[in-house]
């Protein structure tokens, strides 16, 4: 950086919770007009870092200075009164008000006791003018899609004259033009003098967008370098504090005879005469853009929404699936999308969320044998290296990676013969991605088949033995050799 006081710094940053020391004396500094990267695997204290930052924690040692001087953080108005707004990967929207609602929540234009509303509705229509886009100000932000919802997050920092703006996964749900839009309004932002720091695991936008990566590792500042200084492997390295030669494991594909056979699959113009198969021990890939009908073609198979026709197999037989517990009951296992909200139930202890699906064999006479379930859920934590500091942790407190493994435990324990993985590794860092990879690897050496959906075309290409391309509901391309195809071809499909 070219100041010698710089706008943000963080400086020996502690913070403990019970059991757990997550911040060991971190630094961190950031300039006007600059975009720093916070990397790191899921646990190594980047969103603790930035809670303390947005005053959600406060410290229990260290310092934050704003411009060279020492500036408290007692709660989320004292961070937000020092200009620092964090946008974070669930949105702070009130759903069923409108944009510029939302934008002066708690901070009205009043004349008279009253709402301004047309002078609020005027700074909002500059406040978005100032980042080059329309917005509808008359809509719910519920009907908004998930990056018009993102720019009012941006637009309510700007409200409040912010100067530091946290992107927390900023591109999570967001399609590649999405995406070119965001970096666009980020550049618009550095040139306005605002500095960013910028929180994702996909390491491509890191290089494309930021000017500093900063790395944590188990609660401690392991490294930062400029971005153009550093390669993506060093960044990795940093990340996982070993050598990872490869992002995608190898695997010696043994495919066998046809598993799930999905015909004529109809619901609506989501999904349109869906037809394919898979084998045993194969990986399956379905992709394409945003909308494109992936997972509501899933969600069919696995009876969460009722299919208009078709017909669904399993080693042949016909599957009469009108519901979830029919899937489950026949052998399929649902790795959802949104993990949160409809994988785990956040508010119960891992041991419940793993124990849920299996309740029938774990239990007897209507009562839960607890024994039995601790014994082979204990299993699964050394099986799949599930870090919990005990059973009873509840679901909501566990890392991303953390979460996924214990999604995965409780069909490994129904011992569903196909898995579907939907986004198995969003909002996941790259150390528990191959985490992961492996484990579907050797779910498919067993004989196991799966059917994983993915936006991220390395992912769909390094992983996948055969690939779907989808666009607005129809199949438009097979890949069958997906370990030599490219991005292109994929994308060339997915435009059909």
């Amino acid at each position: 950086m070219s100041e010698a006081v710089p706008l943000l710094a963080m400086r020996g940053i502690v913070k403990s919770f019970p059991g757990v020391k997550a911040l060991r004396g971190v630094d961190l500094t950031l300039g006007t007009s600059e975009v720093v990267a916070l990397l790191g695997e899921n646990g190594a204290g980047k969103s603790t870092l930035m809670k303390v930052l947005g005053g959600a924690h406060q410290a229990d040692e260290g310092l934050i200075a704003i411009d060279g001087r020492a500036t408290p953080f007692h709660s989320p108005q004292d961070s937000r009164h020092a200009g620092v707004a964090v946008i974070y990967q669930e949105f702070n929207l009130v759903p069923g008000l409108t944009a510029t609602e939302n934008i002066f929540l708690g901070q009205e234009v009043t004349r008279a006791g009253f709402v301004a509303q047309a002078q609020e509705r005027e700074r909002a229509t500059a406040l978005f003018q100032r980042l080059g886009v329309e917005i509808d100000l008359d809509l719910p932000c519920r009907r908004l899609t998930t990056a018009q919802q993102q720019l009012v997050e941006i637009a309510k920092a700007l409200a409040f004259d912010a100067r530091i703006i946290v992107m927390d996964e900023p591109s999570a749900a967001l399609t590649s033009h999405e995406v070119e839009r965001l970096f666009v309004i980020i550049r618009e932002l550095k040139r306005q003098g605002i500095g960013i720091i910028y929180v994702s695991h996909r390491l491509d936008e890191i290089f494309a967008i930021t000017d500093r990566v900063v790395v944590l590792r188990d609660g401690i500042n392991v490294g930062e370098r400029p971005t153009n200084q550093i390669t993506r492997n060093e960044m990795i390295e940093m990340m996982v504090g070993r050598e990872l030669k490869d992002e995608f494991p190898s695997r010696a594909s043994a495919v066998g005879p046809p598993r799930l056979e999905v015909s004529h699959l109809t619901r609506g113009r989501a999904v349109q005469d869906v037809s394919f198969t898979v084998h045993r021990g194969e990986i399956l890939a379905l992709t394409g853009l945003v909308g494109a009908g992936r997972t509501e073609t899933v969600r069919l198979i696995f009876g969460a929404d009722r299919r208009e026709s078709g017909e669904i197999r399993l080693d042949g037989k016909l599957l009469a699936i009108n519901s979830p517990r029919d899937a489950i009951q026949a052998g399929l296992g649902l790795l959802t999308e949104d993990r949160k909200l409809q994988g785990l139930v956040l508010g119960h202890s891992v041991r419940e969320n793993f124990g849920l699906p299996n309740l029938e064999r774990l239990s007897h006479r209507g009562f839960v044998q607890l024994t039995q379930e601790r014994k082979e859920f204990a299993g699964y934590v050394e099986q799949l290296t599930i870090k919990v500091s005990d059973q009873e942790q509840r679901a909501g407190n566990l890392s991303g990676g953390n979460q996924q493994k214990v999604v995965l435990a409780k069909w490994l324990a129904r011992n569903s013969e196909v898995l579907i993985f939907d986004e198995p590794t969003r909002g996941i860092d790259v150390g528990a991605k191959f985490e992961i990879y492996l484990l579907m690897n050797a779910l498919v050496a067993a004989g196991k088949s799966i059917v994983m959906i993915s936006s991220e075309l390395p992912e769909v290409l390094g992983m996948a033995d055969r690939i779907l391309v989808m666009h607005e509901g129809r199949v438009t391309g097979e890949i069958t050799d997906a370990r030599h195809a490219t991005q292109e071809q994929v994308m060339s499909l997915a435009h059909a």
